[in-house]
């Protein structure tokens, strides 16, 4: 290979930087523009080739928004979305469509993201259709692959959605997503419209599929505790904005942020070795504030157990506090 490929190569498949999702708040007769929600708001990550980035957060916080636009299923604001070194934060949807090989999508509840008057088959060999591969008979041998890589028996492939149960309709999800052979999923908390004892196994099934083929994810979710195995970096939203960003063992031993803090109080504690990371319990204070009219400063001062005055009339940055470990608290302007 040419020193062109190898540094690429290197190069993390997703930079995103800055990136912005408002919507707009109207009102009056005229519909005038009187505010906005700044759903997404100068987020930047990067993820590499084979790793798993957990967005963890909050309902409300703009997490799935977050995966959405760097998808480009919906239009960002502001900011740039490098994949795989172009950026597609600006392309067209005609410019997309050999992007959308590349990233997939598995929603969240299986049940409303496959169409149930199609028999498992035509989902799964939906994307091959929409983007003209294959013959008939390549695209029924790619579902029966497709279907055993999943763990799901081939003659599957002859029934509908409602005769699944919803472990199996998002294998089936999860099928479709790898049809053309995508290098990026996002997986909009895949799980969590599942039984415990099935989450477990789809975790397995997706830490396998990243093994074998080496995917990337961008793995959204409000589970905590479900990104200590799966995930090699962590960042936690809050109100629109990432308030720590980390490596999974560094965030769930050494947490910098409030929020943080607190979400890690609030997982139960089923071993004893969990509570190493858990020394005391912190509850969380109030709700989410509207999204339309953040607090002044810090947008978690109101809930947050460590607020100062300053909290109030100062909105921290995210600066480094260790090895590759950022975090948006006005206490770490006090360190050197």
């Amino acid at each position: 290979m040419s020193d062109a490929t190898d540094d690429r190569t290197d190069d993390p498949l997703l930079r995103v930087q800055n990136l912005e999702k408002y919507y707009p708040i109207t009102g009056g007769l005229l519909k005038k523009k009187v505010g906005e929600v700044k759903a997404v708001d100068g987020v930047s990550f990067e993820l590499g080739r084979g790793e798993t980035l957990a967005i963890v957060g909050e309902s409300g916080c703009g997490k799935t928004t977050l995966g959405k636009t760097v998808a480009r299923l919906h239009e960002p604001t502001g900011g740039s979305i490098l994949f795989d070194g172009q950026d597609i934060g600006t392309l067209s949807e005609r410019e997309l469509k050999p992007v959308r090989r590349e990233i997939q999508v598995v929603y969240q509840d299986p049940t409303s993201s496959l169409n149930p008057r199609k028999r498992i088959k035509d989902i799964v060999a939906e994307p091959m259709t929409v983007h003209d591969i294959g013959t008939k008979a390549q695209r029924r041998e790619r579902v029966v692959e497709l279907l055993r890589r999943v763990d799901l028996p081939e003659d599957f492939r002859y029934r509908y959605p409602s005769e699944l149960s919803g472990g199996q309709q998002q294998r089936v999800a999860i099928a479709r997503a790898l049809t053309l052979n995508p290098s990026l999923l996002v997986l909009d908390e895949p799980t969590s419209a599942l039984d415990v004892s099935v989450q477990a196994k789809v975790i397995s099934l997706l830490e396998e599929l990243q093994d074998d083929l080496g995917l990337s994810y961008l793995m959204i979710t409000h589970d905590l505790s479900l990104t200590k195995n799966i995930a090699d970096r962590i960042g936690v939203m809050y109100l629109g904005k990432l308030m720590e960003k980390a490596p999974a063992a560094s965030l769930f031993d050494d947490p910098q942020n409030p929020y943080t803090e607190q979400l890690l109080s609030a997982i139960p504690i089923v071993e004893e070795s969990e509570a190493a990371y858990k020394p005391d319990r912190i509850s969380i204070q109030g709700e989410t504030p509207d999204p339309s009219d953040p607090p002044s400063g810090c947008s978690f001062h109101p809930r947050c157990h460590r607020t100062v005055d300053e909290c109030s009339r100062t909105e921290p940055e995210l600066v480094d506090v260790g090895p590759d470990h950022t975090s948006r608290c006005v206490h770490h302007d006090d360190t050197d």
